[in-house]
């Protein structure tokens, strides 16, 4: 809390610095609060530096600058009290809500075993488990499997031995999408899809591994990838 006279001179720092844009000497300071002598304010000023309302700086004339003035600690404090009051009425909202929100179950999807993403395996039959995925999973659009990675011709896909793919049920692929692909009814594989002609291209994403073309009529497509599960 100020004295009356350290509150005077601020006061009269700030009206001056505003008009001007410099500091008052300590001449028309004494003259400004009625004092006698310079002594008087120059111990004004290391009170007021002391509470942080000024601050001298070194090695230049009359250069003070103002920190703050007597109004600013109340200011801000209101400012902050009106803040958490804000904060403490929309965490109640929000809390006191909570219960009105309606709980997502997770998603249980088939899985049907291993699938070659190499050389074709039978063709997929019965789920051998169901695979548990959360809600946020974001599949709400169609019917969606799982099958266990059984090759490393995806691998160049970012899809290794040992990884579960998520697959939406589908019979429908453009150029370039990764699908199951069943081969004359009998075998399953996971390669990228691609239209030549009349046939039908499924390509690995392995150097190592050759591309399989099929007559159009031998392949049909049974899901398209849509997400990946991996354990380490």
């Amino acid at each position: 809390m100020l004295t009356n006279k350290q509150h005077e001179l601020l006061s009269f720092i700030k009206k001056r610095m505003s008009e001007k844009g410099v500091p008052p000497s300590f001449e028309e300071m004494k003259e400004a609060v009625h004092l006698k002598s310079k002594s008087g304010i120059h111990r004004l000023i290391i009170a007021l530096e002391e509470r942080g309302y000024l601050r001298r700086l070194p090695n230049r004339a009359r250069a003070i600058e103002i920190i703050k003035l007597p109004g600013d600690t109340i200011k801000t404090n209101k400012i902050h009290e009106e803040t958490e009051n804000i904060i403490n009425a929309n965490f109640n909202s929000n809390h006191n809500n909570l219960d009105k929100i309606p709980l997502r179950e997770n998603l249980k999807i088939p899985l049907y075993g291993k699938i070659a993403a190499g050389i074709p395996i039978e063709a997929l039959t019965n789920p051998s488990e169901f695979l548990e995925l959360p809600s946020d999973f974001c599949l709400n659009d169609g019917d969606h499997y799982a099958l266990t990675i059984d090759g490393d011709s995806m691998i160049e896909e970012g899809i290794i031995d040992g990884d579960t793919v998520i697959i939406k049920n589908t019979n429908q692929a453009e150029n370039g999408a990764i699908v199951v692909a069943l081969i004359d009814q009998e075998e399953a594989t996971l390669k990228k899809f691609r239209k030549r002609g009349e046939s039908i291209a499924l390509e690995p994403a392995n150097s190592k591994h050759k591309i399989q073309i099929y007559g159009k009529d031998r392949v049909e497509v049974q899901g398209k990838l849509v997400g990946l599960l991996r354990h380490y």
